[in-house]
């Protein structure tokens, strides 16, 4: 942990302002950040930023304290809902396994990629892949982010449907209404925001919003003791009964769990005054210990709460439907709301991504082209195509969500396309 530790002390002493500042010379917004631009030539010798009031500090923009937040956050969402009922099928020691193997892949896979993207210049998969290998390559690697991205974004609006009905007693039409609303009204403005890293306020809020359901479920366990179904052989080992394909949705909602790697190239290309792979390392360390801590708590106190049989149901807001209307579990399952849909912009920016970059390339221009595009209204073409990709996507999502009820259903897809 010393090189988290020393790389959290060393931006703490930074004199360049990050709130603007971009590790992409030039315009890294004109493609949504999906762009190669300026690529490696200039992006060593960043030039500090004068004249923006010299914000400092250890969570400003660029910083490896918000970075690990945000890559948290983008992991940190419906499929920590999920773990309870899968640990309660294949017992905490398959799953606790299941979480720390996890955890190590994903700081490989989180240093390989900065890698990548460090040594090319190129903060998006698109970008990295038609670099290093061919367009071909970055049609094949956009599509799994776009899918994986609909299908979380779709899971999102699921759990808010889920909370809407236990806070309400609504029924299903109703919930459908809900679901639909909540897209248009929110997550769709949301989706049109040209960067991703001013989440990083809300994401740690949201977080925190996520800890309180934890401590919510613990509440249960006090109030309620620990369900008569546990057993020190069910708790470790399940209630038995489990197939192949039971312990394969484990690993999968597992795999989704700590699927973060999309928002990687991103904020590499965000840290500041310029991106290495030290920090981003230091940042997927903190990333990882938070999301182990939170799964691997959220899967303990889960069992013991609502036990390994019936009274485990697909998600732990549902699970929570008995006390409703006591005003923890009410704030909780309001703060489980703001956490999913503060998520929602992590998921989106990949597929805006993969779609500017296949925009620009039916077009037949650079990365770096946005600023002599025809404009219209004060916004470049390129600026207007990306923000009606953006409504596709959310309308998409919108659809998914309308039709699938089930969250457990669409987190084990996702997470088995993923793992493939």
């Amino acid at each position: 942990m010393a090189t988290v530790a020393e790389a959290v002390a060393c931006e703490q002493t930074m004199a360049c302002d990050a709130e603007t500042a971009s590790t992409c010379t030039g315009d890294l917004a004109g493609s949504n950040g999906a762009s190669c631009e300026g690529c490696v030539s200039e992006s060593p010798e960043k030039k500090p930023v004068v004249g923006l009031g010299g914000r400092r500090g250890s969570f400003r923009h660029g910083g490896t304290l918000p970075t690990a937040v945000c890559l948290s956050k983008a992991a940190i969402g419906a499929g920590v809902l999920s773990m309870a009922a899968h640990s309660a099928e294949v017992g905490l020691l398959y799953q606790l396994c299941g979480l720390a193997a996890g955890a190590l892949l994903t700081l490989v896979s989180i240093r390989m990629i900065a890698r990548a993207s460090i040594d090319t210049g190129c903060w998006s998969y698109e970008d990295i892949c038609e670099d290093l290998f061919h367009p071909s390559i970055s049609v094949l690697t956009g599509a799994v982010n776009v899918c994986n991205c609909l299908g979380s974004g779709a899971g999102y609006l699921i759990v808010c449907g889920q909370v809407f009905q236990v806070a309400t007693g609504a029924n299903e039409p109703t919930r459908r209404l809900f679901v639909l609303l909540v897209g248009v009204f929110v997550c769709a403005p949301l989706a049109l925001a040209r960067h991703v890293s001013f989440m990083r306020h809300l994401a740690a809020g949201s977080v925190a919003a996520l800890l309180l359901l934890v401590v919510t479920v613990v509440w249960f366990l006090g109030e309620h003791g620990q369900d008569e179904s546990v057993t020190p052989q069910t708790l470790w080992f399940g209630p038995g009964g489990a197939t192949i394909f039971t312990y394969m949705n484990s690993i999968n909602n597992i795999v989704f769990a700590y699927n973060n790697q999309f928002n990687v190239p991103q904020l590499t290309g965000e840290l500041t005054p310029q991106p290495t792979v030290r920090k981003m390392t230091a940042a997927s360390v903190i990333t990882v210990a938070m999301c182990f801590a939170l799964f691997g708590g959220v899967s303990v106190c889960g069992v013991l709460a609502f036990g390994v049989g019936e009274g485990q149901r697909d998600s732990l807001v549902l699970d929570l439907t008995p006390e409703r209307k006591n005003p923890l579990v009410l704030a909780a399952l309001i703060a489980v709301m703001f956490s999913v849909l503060t998520c929602f912009q992590f998921h989106v920016y990949p597929i805006r991504q993969f779609a500017a970059w296949a925009v620009r390339k039916a077009r037949g221009r650079g990365a770096d082209d946005e600023k002599s595009d025809v404009k219209y209204f004060g916004r470049s073409l390129t600026r207007w195509l990306d923000m009606v990709n953006a409504l596709i996507s959310v309308a998409v999502i919108i659809l998914i969500a309308v039709v699938i009820s089930s969250l457990k259903t669409i987190l084990d897809f996702v997470g088995a396309f993923a793992a493939a």
